[in-house]
């Protein structure tokens, strides 16, 4: 039959289609049915007529069962085409399918269906430059022009199909999967693509297997039983054949896991009936792809019209075996028909006349579905129909009409570029092809479900059915997945579940899927899904533990229960204290202040002040000028309490030495009140360099302090060092006070203030002796420590040292004189000179004018023996008078104490001579 493209008014293209089938009785190829249509130029079509056999009947080379979509549909589709091409170009025609007619070159060829096939019938035809476009081989070998360099295709390449399939598996997080292909190019180039996008996407394949489409119900047994292995990979991966797929899902039911797997299908089984029949259950929630080609409207008014005549089997001499097969019957001309020499090649054709006579007037619309590449085979036509009219076009002229000289012979090269620029448009979207002869990804995402159906008409049973069917349920279309209706019950198909936040994964396996969770250590972050690191001192992992956050740094507040504590005992002892200089102050001139050394009282007065006070800076916010007072006010306080308490234990520890020796040869020195001063203020001095030399090396600042990971402190960057060295001086003041207090503790008891102080250090080394373990041990508490403890040493001696004399002032003012302060005990004179003087309680007069040669006087007791006692040698010896005496008079007292400061009494602890 000419036909005449409609580009090319006078330009005339053969169509030829064949099958080539072995008689199983003969053995003999025969050619059995073949299709052609005359014209200036052959352009060849193959397509599938007939079903592959199963494996067992393979080897007798025989044909399956008609096939309606893949053949019958698709060579009318051709037909149609063709004909709506040329409708006007050519009012006459001619049909014929004798083989005798003169064949024109082979210029191209369209199809065959199969990705195997398409490239044995690619190596042979790039051997004489013929072009050929694919309408449903995908396969990614295709696309390597350096191998198929005259191949070209109207759908896209598994590539795509490929990334579209492991989108999908990502959208539902499956992370575990096993993964079949049909063994071939098709099945296994595809499958490759998917486990490469696979392991760069961190989806893991458990199982892998290839298997024939064909092959028998024990491999593919087989084959389910690997695949149960890891039965957590419940979503099989399947890049297959439709036949392979409904192999599988017999394999599932025989094995009971109905249910349990999940199929992801490739575009070969699409929407396809003939694959799930049967198996419904099994296919059930399966998610296949199909190549985007929305139905050929046109084709279904034409398909449904044809009827076995003599002008539909002539044109198309498989009609009468589909229209047979398709209905169960025989065409009344059967026997008579030219295929009749052939009649028992025909596998429905079994029983002869058993079977009912065709009417003819059959209706095929009942159980039709059309092709889902059917408008791949139509775009396939129209591209080779440009890429001609455009080749005639540069060659011919734009003016010319019909095939020229020079188109012949036909340059294979030339038209393969014409078709690799061939752009039209089809629908609602344009046909053209990149460098590689490949058109864009376009996809549409089918999911087979089950739906209930109510009761109705249809059903007047009024039990609930159940109905099968595929819906669409999303697109894929250049890389971008949408899939708005997605199901949202599926199957869970992972190794290991997620890591819950703050976990990481370990790795158990070779396999990336499978993994044991583990948690991070509460001060790390999740670096990646394989590791944890550390925070830096300061930061703490926020509640995604995927960053670092700065931990809010902690002081101590006033509100804190410590602090509060120690600001009340501040409080309270600094206006103790304040009370205690003003009551001083007030009986400035009476005996009880003049015998404690005012001038010194007031300056142990102001360092218990200065003690006090020290608790507010070191509660502070931590800033530089807190931390630089909290580094001066605990050291240089302690040195004005400390130093003026040993000036006086040691003014009256070096009076009793002198008064021990048997002959005074000088007056003790710096025994004066300035001399007292003089030297309390050069021990502040000391204090005060080291204060400042400690400043210079060391300057005061706020830090952060890291007690454990998750807190930050701001506290006074003071060293052990800047701690120690002015507290270290301070700690030989108490030291030396404490041991002048012990030599200084049997003074009589009017001269007990030596005993107080005694008391006073005593308390002081203890509290601090417990401040050293509790500071360095490493607490937190640090400046509550050295609050409390600078606090109470404060205390200590403003009790001890100052409660008896408040007492007598407040309490007892009647003790307030100087009767009250006159030594009640035994002395001991010592006289130089050669006259013996014996003390009368009568004869005061004469001790005190005697007393100027007075040299040592010795307090033994109350009770008094009457004894002398010579001493010296010589005419000028001396002797010692034991006087009994219960109280010296105030004359005697005056006398023995006449090296005394005038404002000093007889009887004080600040070491007056006696």
């Amino acid at each position: 039959m000419a036909i005449v493209f409609k580009m090319l008014p006078t330009f005339v293209m053969i169509l030829w289609m064949a099958t080539v089938l072995q008689s199983p009785v003969t053995g003999q190829w025969t050619q059995r049915k073949t299709a052609i249509l005359e014209g200036d130029m052959t352009i060849g079509y193959l397509f599938s007529m007939h079903e592959q056999p199963d494996q067992k009947s393979a080897h007798m080379r025989t044909c399956g069962r008609i096939w309606e979509e893949y053949g019958i549909q698709r060579a009318e589709a051709t037909f149609q085409t063709i004909e709506r091409i040329n409708k006007e170009s050519c009012s006459t025609s001619t049909t014929t399918t004798n083989n005798n007619k003169r064949r024109k070159v082979l210029v191209g060829v369209i199809g065959p269906g199969s990705s195997a096939v398409s490239i044995q019938v690619q190596n042979l035809l790039q051997l004489f430059h013929i072009p050929q476009i694919g309408y449903s081989a995908t396969s990614r070998d295709l696309s390597d022009k350096n191998r198929f360099g005259y191949f070209l295709r109207v759908v896209p390449p598994d590539e795509l199909q490929a990334m579209a399939m492991l989108q999908i598996v990502q959208r539902y997080n499956w992370t575990y999967v096993s993964a079949v292909s049909t063994e071939g190019s098709y099945g296994e180039s595809g499958l490759q693509v998917f486990r490469e996008y696979a392991d760069r996407e961190g989806i893991c394949v458990a199982k892998e297997y290839s298997i024939l489409s064909n092959d028998v119900d024990h491999e593919y047994d087989r084959l389910l039983m690997r695949i149960m292995e890891e039965p957590k990979a419940r979503v099989i991966v399947c890049f297959c054949e439709g036949e392979t797929v409904n192999a599988i899902l017999k394999a599932i039911r025989r094995f009971n896991q109905t249910g349990h797997f999940l199929l992801v299908g490739s575009d070969g089984w699409a929407d396809r009936l003939d694959v799930v029949q049967g198996y419904e259950a099994e296919a059930e929630g399966g998610i296949s792809i199909r190549i985007h080609s929305p139905p050929v409207a046109s084709f279904d008014r034409d398909y449904f019209a044809l009827k076995p005549d003599a002008a539909t089997r002539a044109r198309n001499p498989w009609f009468q075996e589909f229209w047979e097969h398709r209905f169960d019957c025989l065409l009344p001309d059967s026997n008579s028909s030219p295929m009749a020499a052939n009649h028992s090649l025909r596998p429905l054709q079994v029983a002869g006349n058993n079977k009912k006579l065709c009417t003819g007037e059959e209706s095929l619309r009942g159980r039709y579905k059309q092709d889902t590449k059917m408008g791949f085979v139509i775009k396939a036509t129209m591209a080779m129909a440009w890429a001609l009219h455009h080749l005639q076009q540069s060659v011919c002229g734009t003016n010319s009409s019909g095939m020229c000289p020079d188109m012949l012979p036909i340059d294979g090269s030339l038209l393969r570029d014409h078709l690799l620029n061939v752009s039209f448009p089809y629908g609602t979207e344009t046909v053209q092809f990149d460098s590689n002869g490949n058109p864009p990804g376009w996809y549409d995402i089918m999911n087979y479900q089950r739906h209930e159906l109510n009761v109705s008409s249809s059903n007047p049973s009024g039990v609930q059915q159940q109905q099968y069917g595929y819906v669409q349920i999303g697109s894929w279309r250049n890389g971008t997945l949408d899939m708005p209706d997605w199901p949202a019950k599926m199957v869970t198909s992972v190794c290991s579940e997620p890591c819950q936040k703050g976990q990481i994964k370990i790795i158990q396996k070779e396999l990336s899927c499978c993994w044991q969770c583990v948690t991070c250590d509460a001060h790390q972050r999740v670096l990646n899904e394989t590791a944890c690191q550390d925070c830096q001192w300061g930061y703490w992992p926020d509640l995604q533990t995927n960053e670092c956050k700065e931990i809010t740094a902690e002081f101590g507040k006033w509100s804190d229960v410590q602090s509060i504590v120690a600001v009340t005992l501040s409080v309270v002892g600094l206006l103790a204290t304040l009370a205690t200089a003003a009551v001083f102050a007030w009986h400035n001139n009476t005996p009880v202040v003049k015998a404690s050394t005012r001038e010194l009282t007031y300056i142990i007065l102001v360092g218990m002040a200065l003690c006090y006070l020290t608790t507010f800076p070191l509660l502070a916010v931590p800033s530089k000028l807190s931390c630089t007072l909290s580094r001066i006010l605990p050291g240089f306080s302690f040195s004005l309490i400390f130093a003026a308490l040993l000036t006086k234990t040691n003014r009256i520890a070096r009076i009793l030495a002198g008064s021990k020796k048997r002959i005074c040869t000088r007056k003790s020195r710096w025994l004066s009140l300035t001399a007292q001063i003089l030297i309390t203020m050069t021990m502040i001095g000391v204090e005060l360099i080291l204060i400042v030399s400690m400043l210079i090396l060391e300057p005061a600042d706020a830090v952060k302090f890291y007690p454990s990971r998750s807190r930050v402190l701001i506290i006074c960057d003071t060293t052990t060092r800047g701690l120690i060295a002015p507290l270290g001086f301070d700690f030989f003041l108490i030291g030396m006070c404490t041991v002048y207090a012990v030599k200084t503790r049997n003074l009589p008891e009017n001269f007990n203030e030596a005993k107080f102080i005694g008391f006073a250090m005593y308390t002081t080394c203890v509290i601090w002796v417990a401040f050293v373990p509790i500071y360095f041990s490493g607490n937190e508490s640090k400046t509550i420590t050295l609050c409390m403890c600078v606090s109470l040493s404060a205390v200590v001696t403003l009790v001890l040292l100052f409660g008896p004399k408040l007492y007598i002032i407040i309490f007892k003012p009647e003790k307030n004189n100087r009767s009250a302060f006159t030594t009640s005990a035994d002395l001991r004179i010592h006289i130089v000179g050669g006259t013996q003087m014996k003390y009368n309680a009568n004869q005061s007069s004469a001790f005190s004018s005697s007393s100027n040669h007075a040299t040592q006087s010795t307090i033994r007791g109350s009770s008094i023996t009457n004894h002398d006692q010579s001493w010296g040698d010589g005419p000028h010896r001396g002797n010692v008078s034991r006087v009994t005496s219960n109280r010296l008079t105030n004359d005697s007292t005056k006398s023995i104490h006449h090296a005394l400061p005038a404002d000093q009494p007889a009887g004080n602890t600040n070491g007056d001579s006696k």
